[in-house]
């Protein structure tokens, strides 16, 4: 695979990914949306579809890594991929998770604005009640629709939402490289595809309730640098001081599967 591949496949899966996970967020979570209130396993089956379709569209050109996680577990795996390749995968993979947020926005613009403008929403001056805890989530620095972009804890406990992404990412990166992984042994083959999405559903509903289960650098950061820039009406804060959580816990966490890797398996 060339660079151009990679960063080229790795965008448009990435995007993909973004698009399908981030819409189901907005699908359960906007007023005016359809399928409002769906719950919980309307987001971990969404999230575990748009899985199967980004590695299915972009395996051809990356190996569809889609996760600087799996990226890095790769590059430490014995016959890996190349360390030179890893900063094409994460660029290829941080902007296509910022493209795939936008699409979000587009698709969904007039649920935006509807949700964000009302008063049972973001509070001020007629609201009811129900509108504290959307109040509460901002004064923590968590606007109203942060959670369609990014995720969060339901309880603050750094150490503990540090170790609830290791804990997962690990369940995620050794399914990978033990069943996901094509016959080169660098990107996803095509039934690792439908293992990974199916090993998603099952993180997310095992091990999603306290963080929400990010378990991939790039879908959380990508996501919410575009929530901090876009136009949102009273969308509130962006919530960066969490913002480093979902990034250190899963590349911890791709380290440790690729060491037990090594050690167990290769």
């Amino acid at each position: 695979m060339s660079s151009s591949d990679i960063f080229i496949g790795e965008t448009i899966g990435t995007a993909i990914l973004i698009l399908l996970g981030g819409g189901v967020c907005a699908a359960v979570t906007l007023k005016a949306s359809k399928a409002r209130n769906a719950g919980w396993l309307a987001i971990t089956f969404g999230w575990g579809f748009a899985v199967l379709t980004a590695v299915y569209t972009s395996a051809p050109l990356s190996g569809a890594h889609l996760n600087p996680a799996v990226t890095l577990a790769l590059a430490l795996k014995k016959d890996g991929i190349d360390w030179s390749d890893v900063p094409v995968y994460w660029g290829g993979q941080l902007l296509g998770a910022m493209i795939g947020a936008a699409l979000v926005w587009v698709a969904y613009y007039g649920q935006f604005h509807a949700h964000l403008t009302d008063k049972e929403i973001v509070g001020g001056p007629g609201a009811q009640a129900t509108a504290a805890k959307a109040v509460e989530a901002q004064e923590k620095g968590a606007g109203p629709v942060l959670g369609i972009f990014s995720t969060g804890p339901e309880v603050r406990v750094a150490w503990q939402n540090v170790a609830t992404e290791v804990i997962g990412t690990i369940v995620l990166v050794l399914a990978v490289l033990t069943q996901g992984l094509n016959d080169s042994g660098k990107g996803l083959g095509v039934l690792g595809a439908l293992i990974t999405s199916l090993v998603v559903v099952s993180i997310g509903l095992s091990l999603g309730g306290p963080t929400g289960y990010a378990i991939n650098p790039a879908r959380d950061l990508g996501p919410r640098v575009v929530h901090a820039l876009l136009p949102l009406p009273n969308k509130g804060g962006s919530d960066w001081g969490y913002a480093w959580v979902p990034v250190v816990g899963p590349l911890i966490g791709a380290a440790l599967a690729a060491g037990i890797y090594n050690v167990a398996f290769a």
